[in-house]
This record gives C-alpha cells, sequence and structure tokens, in this order.
C-alpha cells in the first residue's frame, strides 16, 4: 500500500494549488443551454449521434462498473456514446475545463463531471459551468424542489447548474470482534484510538474522506455540529479551528505508525482495515461495505457504528461544463442517470448500492415498489437510520481552509 508520507503530501497539495488559483480568474464562453434548447425533444434530436466524456473518480470499482455496464448501454438507446474519463481527483477534471477555456475552447473534451462541494463552487465563481439546464430534463419532476440537500452544494446555490444524481452519508464501520464495546461519539473513538494505539487513522486531507473526518472533528471538539456556522468566515476559523488542530495533533502520536504517515485515500485506508492493521474504517459510500463483507475483503463482524452526534450528509451532482462540445448528449446522460429505473439500480447493494436523490413518496406506487423491494443489507442500515441525527455539509469555503490548517498545524506540526 502507498500510503501518503508527510513531505509527498505537502508537494502534492502545492501541485495542485497552481492551476485551481490561475484558472478562477478565467472567462467561460457566452453559452446557455436553457436558451439553446426550449423543449426536451430538441435537446433528444441533438444528442443523437454525440459522445460524452463522463470525468469522474475512478477509484471505485462498483462505480466504474455501473457507468461501463449499465448507464452507457442505457443511454445508447438514446444514439448517445458515453465514455468514462476515470480520474484521481475531480480537481483534475476542473483543471482540463480551465485550461480549455483559458484556450479559447469552446469544444471541450470534458461533457460532464461527478462533482460537489468545493469544486463546484470553484467552477461556478469561474462561470465554468453551464447553467438554468436542469429544469429541461423530464427526470427531475421526481425530485422534491424542497429537498436542501439539492438546492445547495455545501453551501453554493446549485441554480440548476449541475444535475442531483446520488446522496452520501458519512460512515464510520468497525471490527466488531476487535471492538466489543464501541464508543457511541466522535469524541469516544478519539478517546478509543488513544486507548487502543496504532489501531485507528484516517485519510490525509486534501482527500475527501478525510477530509469530511476533519469536518466531523471540528464540530465535535466545538460543541456540536450547531456550534459551527455553515458560512464561513475567518473569524470563525480563527475561533473554532485551534481546538480542532490541537486535538488532531494529541491523537497523531496514537495512530496507526505514530502519525508519521497517512491513508492517502479511502481506498488505502480500507485496505488497512481489510488486513486487519486498523479496526475502524471510514467512508461517504456506506452501502459499498455489504459487497466487501459478502466477498470476505472486510471481516465478517464489520459493523456500521451509528454516533450520537449524527454524521454529515449530502448529494453530489453531474456538472455540465459551459464549453463542452455535446452539451445535448450530456444532457441525455444526466437525464437517463436521474430516472427511476437508474436510480435503482443504482441502489442495488450488488450493484453501486448508492442512495436516490429522489423524492420516493412521490413516485408512482409501481415506481416506489421497486425502491421498496430493494433487498436490505444485512450490514448496512436503510438511509433513515444513518441519516438519524445528520447535519449538513459546511459551506465549501471551509473545506480548502480546514484542509490547509490540517496540514501546517497537523501534518507538519
Amino acid at each position: 500500500m502507498s500510503s501518503t508520507p508527510r513531505r509527498y503530501r505537502r508537494s502534492a497539495a502545492l501541485a495542485l494549488a497552481v492551476p485551481l488559483i490561475a484558472l478562477t480568474a478565467c472567462a467561460a464562453p457566452e453559452s446557455s443551454a436553457s436558451t439553446a434548447y426550449e423543449d426536451w425533444d430538441a435537446v433528444l434530436e441533438d444528442a443523437e449521434g454525440q459522445t460524452v466524456q463522463l470525468w469522474m473518480y475512478g477509484g471505485d470499482d462498483q462505480g466504474n462498473a455501473y457507468v461501463d455496464d449499465i448507464l452507457a448501454p442505457a443511454v445508447a438507446e438514446y444514439g448517445v456514446t458515453l465514455e468514462r474519463v476515470p480520474v484521481t481527483d475531480t480537481a483534475d477534471a476542473l483543471n482540463r475545463v480551465f485550461t480549455e477555456i483559458q484556450a479559447g475552447r469552446d469544444d471541450g473534451t470534458v461533457d460532464l463531471i461527478w462533482v460537489n462541494g468545493d469544486n463546484f463552487r470553484t467552477g461556478k465563481e469561474a462561470d465554468a459551468w453551464l447553467c438554468g439546464w436542469t429544469d429541461l430534463l423530464p427526470s427531475m419532476a421526481a425530485t422534491d424542489p424542497d429537498d436542501p440537500l439539492l438546492q445547495s452544494d455545501f453551501g453554493t446555490p446549485v441554480d440548476g447548474c449541475e444535475a442531483p444524481w446520488q446522496k452520501a452519508q458519512f460512515t464510520l464501520a468497525y471490527n466488531a470482534e476487535a471492538i466489543p464495546n464501541p464508543p457511541t461519539t466522535l469524541a469516544g473513538v478519539l478517546d478509543w484510538a488513544e486507548a487502543n494505539p496504532g489501531r485507528f487513522t484516517y485519510p490525509a486531507p486534501p482527500d475527501f474522506t478525510g477530509s469530511v473526518f476533519v469536518r466531523e472533528v471540528l464540530a465535535s471538539v466545538s460543541g456540536g455540529a450547531d456550534e459551527v456556522p455553515a458560512a464561513y468566515s475567518d473569524e470563525a476559523f480563527d475561533e473554532l479551528s485551534p481546538a480542532l488542530y490541537d486535538r488532531l495533533s494529541e491523537l497523531a502520536p496514537s495512530l496507526w505508525r505514530g502519525g508519521d504517515t497517512y491513508p492517502a485515500n479511502e481506498a488505502e485506508l480500507g485496505q488497512l482495515f481489510a488486513d486487519r492493521q486498523i479496526d475502524i474504517t471510514m467512508t461517504y459510500g456506506p452501502a459499498t461495505l455489504t459487497d466487501l463483507v459478502a466477498d470476505g475483503t472486510y471481516p465478517p463482524e464489520t459493523t456500521v457504528l451509528p454516533l450520537e452526534d449524527g454524521t454529515v450528509g449530502n448529494a453530489s451532482f453531474l456538472g455540465l461544463p459551459a464549453n463542452s462540445d455535446s452539451v445535448a448528449g450530456a444532457m441525455v446522460v444526466a437525464n437517463v442517470a436521474l430516472s427511476v429505473e437508474q436510480q435503482v439500480a443504482k441502489a442495488q447493494p450488488d450493484v453501486w448500492g448508492q442512495f436516490t436523490v429522489l423524492d420516493i413518496e412521490s413516485l408512482s406506487d409501481a415506481d416506489r415498489e421497486l425502491f421498496d423491494t430493494l433487498p436490505e443489507s444485512p450490514v448496512v442500515p436503510g438511509y433513515e437510520v444513518l441519516s438519524e441525527n445528520a447535519h449538513g455539509e459546511l459551506a465549501a469555503e471551509w473545506v480548502p481552509a480546514l484542509d490547509e490548517g490540517w496540514r501546517t498545524g497537523v501534518l507538519d506540526r
């Protein structure tokens, strides 16, 4: 396993920062799907024959297989060819968009990006997303227009600049054979880690799993999620972050390998859990636990750890770059991905097990039954249980600030 030594992480973070800084000042081509298309039939007509490149995190085998084997054949029925472009970091996809926009290209090679959070905010501030197009998608009618997770992405209004794809709930899981009496709060998890040196760690931010763990610790040391203002301000950061970094620095010597190195991402953390080197793992996609236990990768005693203080929940989306040369095709892919049939298929535990963004109560009886008959996982409780006491994401501006503070306040301390 290639874990993340301190020196490497700093270099990687700096290398990523350069293009993003340059790109935020670029101007997108003038175009708007909302004015280009007045009805869905026109979209379908233009989409036929187009090839859509979907750039997405490539480290999730189930997600890759779902797109290749289920979503791509479904959109092919509309004459659209879907090509998945794997990336290690969503920022890589956004950087490509920015580079092409800066070069004046209106025939961009990136047609859709699986995105949320700070990457969405950064793209929106640079006018890199096509906006006002999602209302044209027929499948949007099955979503709840008042669902806060679909209206705001880490505090950034969605404004029709991305189509909802799936919901996520940050979840911890533990090996019940190794931990017969698990903690029930996040503070208790940190105390348990100190009482059991070397049996716990977390991915190094800015990896998204490590990043959300840091935000959860921020809520814990601040007295609860309600004590951290969702909107970012330097004043709030300066007031609240010292306790966070002090607590994580105190914890570091008790981590796996004494905190001298951290897993680079969720996959590496999961491998440590699979190898029984650690006893607790964490994920934004808990449904994947089912297959990992079933195929023997994870211990058979793997159990989801509900926390009394709740965990963060969010939604992820498909963003359409403003300079895509396959706008109609990309809209068709987003619409099919949001359809009842695809949302059900994607929710199957042996497919991808992702939580739907559709409003189940608004569906027809027949469509609702498709969700009701999904097999229950012996490992993972339903979304309604996982999301109990859930809290929303902080504004996207918090993410880079906390990640950078972790680098200087914990990693380099």
